[in-house]
């Protein structure tokens, strides 16, 4: 099963859930893989602390026009539908960080012009957390605005995969690194905290995964410091509620000291078994529906 775990904000607890639900699968004898595909900015590896072994460079291969061989045609403005590439007064005008690498303009080029040359985004690493866990992560190239195909190639990389659980840690918002990181999914579950902003950003994710035809359910993090909008909500919107976590400042403590929630308080460990458990059943009801 892949389980992708998302919120509409940043900082509501990602990686905490996805970090604890891993440890927890992992230490019950399943075989589990971490994906951190919040690339921008990886960090659950500071949780579970892989052993690196594996790295891969991830390129993108931007047009180069041979102006000795250019008609100034514009052919390869015509078919560039991100308009990464123009012609102006019957010169080529390459915009490198709007390419998407996709090859129309090398492949159209009439003359012949067009050749592309790699650009390094990012790199992907993989190692080992101990006997059942696969942990990889990519981290995008400070700068670099193009965090899609870096996280399109970590959940393709031919890494040893086991047969078990997939565990996907996304990037917040409701942007095109997050429908990459969602994509091909079994289960969502939505992270969020019980305040105005995080119901505003709970609405956008919730639309998001009803958009992408994927079941879900919602994690209320920091519970009892807002109000009842955001379980208001989920009940209008059918949404399960499969765990709340109470704010507490041992457990803020402890997280930023890089300690896993369910070492921080060890009971979490059995309630997120059982939310594994529901998580299977809410899919089988979703499957069943559907």
């Amino acid at each position: 099963m892949k389980i992708a775990v998302a919120s509409g904000k940043g900082g509501t607890g990602k990686t905490t859930i996805a970090s604890s639900l891993v440890q927890t699968l992992a230490k019950n004898g399943r075989k589990v893989q971490y994906l951190d595909c919040d690339v921008e900015a990886p960090n659950g590896h500071i949780f579970i602390k892989p052993v690196f072994d594996q790295r891969k460079n991830v390129d993108i291969l931007i047009p180069s026009v041979d102006e000795s061989k250019c008609t100034g045609c514009g052919r390869c403005g015509e078919v560039c539908e991100f308009h990464a590439i123009v012609v102006l007064g019957g010169k080529p005008l390459v915009f490198p960080d709007l390419c998407h690498g996709c090859g129309s303009c090398t492949m159209e080029c009439p003359d012949r012009a067009i050749s592309e040359k790699p650009e390094t985004l990012g790199v992907l690493e993989s190692g080992q957390a101990g006997e059942n866990i696969l942990f990889a992560q990519g981290t995008l190239n400070i700068g670099e605005p193009m965090a899609v195909p870096i996280i399109s190639q970590l959940k393709k990389w031919k890494i040893p995969s086991p047969t078990g659980v997939t565990v996907i840690d996304s990037s917040p918002g409701t942007s095109c690194p997050v429908v990459e990181s969602l994509r091909g999914a079994d289960f969502v579950i939505l992270v969020t905290e019980p305040t105005p902003f995080g119901l505003h950003d709970l609405k956008l994710a919730a639309k998001l995964v009803e958009d992408l035809k994927i079941p879900a359910g919602v994690i209320i993090n920091r519970d009892g410091v807002g109000d009842s909008h955001v379980d208001e909500f989920c009940k209008e919107a059918s949404l399960p509620i499969i765990l709340r976590i109470p704010l507490e400042r041992e457990i803020g403590q402890g997280i930023a000291e890089g300690k896993l929630l369910t070492d921080i308080r060890p009971g979490y460990k059995k309630q997120f078994l059982q939310m594994y458990t529901q998580i299977g059943e809410i899919r089988a009801a979703w499957e069943g529906i559907k």
